[in-house]
């Protein structure tokens, strides 16, 4: 069939500086698409005009730089570049509210918003987590007497690695029409050698249950952690012991912060589309949202936390990379705050003028945490008097 050349741009991604939409934005243009990236942030845009990435994304800034020089990747800021391309990728956040709901109304309004800019010969696919049956509502959003082509095929990377894992992963496609199936799986197979194609449901669920399933196994090993705890026992040694030649135990992981902007938003969106009868989905939030609680209930138990001051290394929500959002780090800060400690934040990537360094933050502790098992602190040596809490184990005392 053959990419169209009738508009100025074969693909616009909408919200293409972020984490989703920029990674496939670079991707695609390096297979020789020309390539908007479109969105509202200046600041993100300004720094990609320099062929520099505004995250930590490995991998992707030679990318990057190869296809700002060919011409086949565009910036911009205007909304109409969204009537410019054949495809329009639509990858902006989902959020819930403070009741852990999803707000999809506000996801529709965003799409009414846009529909001046959209017209029914484009290929309209939806990236972004959505909560079961949008894609169905998107259509009655922008349906008038014509037919509309909407896809949904979402992404299932690991942020930092998605220059990676895009040509790696199969790509699910889902679509209302089968033009936008066979638009979708014709586009996605410049990038990926595997499509696997669904229904609208069953890839909006996909995305749900993907997510979930990973929330719930950090839950698993936070809870096995917590009653090791109690009981005076090391987790990562009965773990240890256990997947040792037992494959049926390999997927458990260590014990950690199950944080960021994914993994507990889209547990929460099953649960609401469960009504509220997700009881597993809820116990996950319950170990993992606890587990600084924990952290600091162990501590208190031993010392006046009024009188210390600790230190938590790593402020990201994961490792090696620079997104805070949503970071467990920052929620076990608070909770020993309001104890009375003084507390110290370090990142290694993750850029705060309040955050110090991990030598000055080892120097000026009485107890340091590990929020976050960044590289850089695998075998950092901390002095014997220092009490560490390290759950993922990387550090090392002297």
């Amino acid at each position: 069939m053959g990419i169209m050349r009738s508009k100025e741009y074969d693909i616009c991604v909408i919200g293409g500086l972020g984490h989703v939409g920029l990674p496939l934005g670079i991707v695609f243009a390096s297979k020789g698409l020309r390539v908007c990236l479109q969105d509202i942030n200046e600041e993100s845009a300004e720094v990609l005009r320099q062929g520099r990435m505004p995250f930590v994304e490995y991998g992707a800034e030679p990318i990057l730089k190869e296809v700002l020089s060919s011409g086949k990747l565009t910036i911009s800021l205007e909304p109409e570049s969204v009537s410019m391309a054949k495809y329009v990728i639509i990858a902006i956040g989902t959020p819930v509210d403070e009741y852990l709901n999803p707000k999809t109304r506000q996801f529709l309004e965003f799409i009414h918003d846009i529909r001046k800019y959209l017209d029914p010969t484009q290929i309209i696919i939806i990236r972004s987590s959505v909560f079961p049956h949008t894609c169905r509502q998107i259509v009655t959003e922008l349906r008038d007497d014509q037919e509309w082509h909407l896809a949904y095929c979402p992404e299932r990377i690991v942020q930092g690695y998605a220059v990676q894992e895009l040509e790696k992963l199969p790509q699910i496609v889902a679509g209302v029409t089968e033009k936008a199936v066979e638009e979708a799986s014709e586009l996605f197979s410049k990038i990926t050698s595997k499509i696997i194609h669904a229904s609208m449901n069953e890839a909006e669920l996909v995305k749900l249950f993907s997510n979930s399933w990973r929330y719930i196994q950090f839950a698993v090993a936070n809870q096995f952690h917590m009653i090791c705890e109690d009981f005076d026992m090391d987790y990562d040694r009965v773990r240890n012991i256990m997947v040792e030649g037992y494959e049926r135990a390999k997927g458990l992981p260590s014990a950690g912060f199950a944080a960021g902007p994914c993994l507990l938003k889209d547990t929460m969106q099953l649960s609401a589309f469960y009504n509220n009868s997700f009881l597993l989905g809820h116990a996950a939030m319950m170990i993992n949202e606890g587990l600084p609680n924990f952290i600091v209930k162990g501590l208190k138990n031993k010392y006046d936390l009024s009188q210390k001051k600790v230190g938590i290394l790593g402020m990201a929500f994961k490792s090696d990379i620079d997104d805070i959002r949503d970071s467990l780090s920052y929620k076990l800060g608070k909770i020993l705050r309001f104890h009375g400690s003084k507390v110290f934040y370090s990142d290694e990537f993750a850029k705060d003028p309040t955050f110090i360094s991990k030598e000055e933050l080892i120097d000026s502790s009485d107890i340091i945490v590990v929020g976050v098992p960044h590289s850089a602190y695998e075998g950092l040596i901390i002095p014997d008097h220092v009490e560490v809490v390290d759950l993922w184990g990387v550090t090392k005392k002297k």
